[in-house]
Formats: structure tokens, sequence, C-alpha cells
């Protein structure tokens, strides 16, 4: 093989691994599609179950599964989560590990799965202008968020969208 030819396969497989990075293999079986780490179903509880957990605990490992309520609409960098159930109770605010993949922006309405930590913390005026924006809020709307929320939040190694 020429220098060129050897160029050409090699950036041809670089493209490809990269082009492939949000799913696996395990989407041939149609069991969904991945994010992060490839997850399963096996153990996954409702998210009304970590309501529960959370009432009693500073913090819960686990797999969860709810109906997505919300994306942040400048890239997929985060989504909030409610329960598949109950839509009108505690939203959930999802934030991928390390930074490392992004979801879908038009992929309220559906279920997912995920695998990570859940815990509480008080999200600062400016994050939650910050979070507000990405969500396509109104200047106005923005402006009347005027004091820190503490927040049930997930930190997702793994998503899979069902």
């Amino acid at each position: 093989m020429n220098k060129l030819t050897l160029l050409f396969f090699s950036l041809a497989i670089v493209w490809l691994s990269c082009k492939n990075a949000g799913t696996s293999a395990a989407d041939a079986k149609n069991d969904g599609i991945h994010f992060g780490e490839v997850i399963d179903t096996v153990g996954m509880i409702p998210y009304t179950q970590l309501l529960s957990r959370m009432a009693e605990a500073d913090s819960v490992v686990t797999k969860v599964y709810g109906k997505v309520s919300g994306v942040c609409q400048a890239k997929g960098c985060w989504m909030n989560i409610v329960s598949d159930a109950d839509t009108s109770k505690t939203e959930m605010f999802v934030q991928f590990k390390d930074y490392g993949f992004f979801m879908p922006k038009d992929l309220a309405g559906k279920e997912v799965v995920m695998q990570g930590k859940a815990y509480r913390e008080v999200t600062s005026v400016e994050d939650l202008r910050h979070f507000a924006e990405d969500e396509g809020l109104s200047k106005e709307e923005i402006e009347k968020i005027t004091e820190p929320k503490t927040e049930l939040k997930f930190m997702a190694s793994g998503v899979m969208i069902k």
C-alpha cells in the first residue's frame, strides 16, 4: 500500500469510531440507544422508588428509569426526568459524567434508563439562570430567578433511550 492509501484507511477508521461514540453493539439487539457507559435494564427501579429512597438518604447509587421532561437546547448537556406514571412529581436534574456525552435535543417525552448517583445539591442563581437560558426561557422568566434552589440531581455514567 502506498502512503496515501494508508492515510485514507486510517482516517476512515478514526471517523467511523467517532461516529459511533453514542451507540454500541448492543443496539443491534433493539434494546435502545446508549450514551456513555453501555447499560442494561437489570436491577433498574422506577423514578418514584428513587424519590422514596432519597427521602431517607443523602445520595443513592442506582439504575433508574423515568420520562424526559426537558433537555438543554444549546447542546443536550443536561436533561430533566419525571416519573413516567405521574409527571406532576418532582423533576430531577441530570448531568453526564465528565461532560462525556450529550443527549439528543428532541428527547422530551421519551423514556430513558440511567445509571449513576442521585444526590441533593443547592444550585446557585447564576447556574439556574444559565440552565433557564439553555432551556430557551424568555429574558423576563430568567430575571424572575432570584433565589438559589435545593434540587434533586443525578450524575449519569450511562443512559439508554428505550
